[in-house]
């Protein structure tokens, strides 16, 4: 079949048509973020690895302008994370999904943070974690969940937790610095429930070593020695944990200079998202956001309010009583 020429005049046109096209996608695209966000942050705004989700942007930058406003913020950066991602990447990959967002130096940092691990209340409650994804959450004391919502950086102490060995007859002092978080509304028990930040470090099969000459030996000369271990990839018991060496740079950054931390998702969040999964509804049509990934893992995500899951703890505590307190033993070895 012969193909008919088409006009030049007709192809002009229909070129014209598809650039202007691609043109309102753009301008829509656009349009879709907060007017206030900055041009060099918008193109850190998007749902892949290393940026930002649009609706944790917008409530972090609120969160922080409205305490700046207050008097309360003087901190020209804040700090953002987004729960729904997934935390471990696989083959060593950790997800970037704690921000650091300082406008007025254009900085916008994307890295890793650990999430609550929850629990296990065999045969009574299931309210436990993955490393990968989040399909908890909660604000119960002991729960070991994350609580979504405003927080604000407090103050910061560092602890002697013992020694670990770097090699034949050479210690090193562990020390860890503990960032308190105090919250509002949902997490304003952050406080009671020990909720922070700090590296993703302990020390693991402590013993007790005589080491009479150190200034934290007890009345014995005993100092407590054990393995360091790094967690980055793993959980924590609902606090924010980073990587050693990012907690070294945020760690000064909060030091006597409070600023605030938004962590998506509250509890409205989980409910609508929840909803829409058992309608069959999809989330973006219904105006919602979840990381997909992570979703399509979980199954549906659900929150653990205090006022329900605090008596089933407290009840489990009380049918399954801890065992007593046993002395740290005394290290075998040099």
């Amino acid at each position: 079949m012969r193909l008919r020429s088409i006009p030049l005049g007709i192809l002009a046109i229909f070129g014209l048509l598809i650039v202007a096209a691609a043109l309102t996608v753009s301008a829509r695209s656009f349009a879709a973020l907060p007017s206030g966000v900055p041009a060099w942050l918008q193109p850190h705004v998007g749902e892949g690895e290393g940026q930002i989700s649009q609706i944790v942007l917008e409530r972090a930058r609120a969160l922080y302008q409205q305490k700046v406003s207050e008097g309360a913020v003087r901190n020209p950066c804040y700090f953002a994370m987004d729960a729904t991602r997934p935390g471990d990447l696989g083959n060593g990959v950790l997800g970037q999904r704690y921000y650091i967002i300082c406008e007025a130096k254009q900085v916008f940092r994307a890295i890793s943070s650990g999430h609550g691990g929850g629990r296990n209340l065999k045969g009574v409650a299931d309210f436990s974690n993955g490393r990968r994804c989040v399909k908890n959450f909660g604000n119960a004391m002991d729960s070991e969940l994350t609580a979504g919502g405003a927080y604000m950086t407090a103050e910061a102490k560092t602890t002697f937790k013992g020694y670990y060995r770097i090699g034949a007859k050479q210690d090193a002092v562990f020390m860890r610095t503990f960032v308190q978080f105090d919250g509002e509304g949902e997490t304003a028990n952050a406080r009671q429930r020990l909720i922070g930040g700090h590296p993703a470090e302990l020390l693991r099969g402590m013993c007790m070593r005589k080491n009479p000459k150190s200034s934290y030996a007890d009345k014995d000369g005993y100092v407590p020695y054990g393995n360091l271990v790094n967690y980055a990839g793993g959980r924590s018991n609902g606090c924010t944990s980073w990587s050693s060496t990012d907690a070294t740079q945020i760690i000064p950054m909060v030091k006597d200079n409070p600023t605030t931390l938004y962590i998506y998702p509250e509890s409205r969040d989980i409910a609508a998202v929840a909803r829409a999964k058992t309608a069959g509804q999809s989330l973006s049509g219904a105006g919602l956001y979840w990381n997909a990934s992570c979703l399509k893992e979980i199954g549906s995500p659900k929150f653990w309010p205090k006022k329900t899951l605090e008596p089933i703890i407290a009840q489990y505590k009380q049918d399954h009583p801890a065992p007593p307190p046993q002395p740290v033993p005394i290290c075998k070895g040099p």
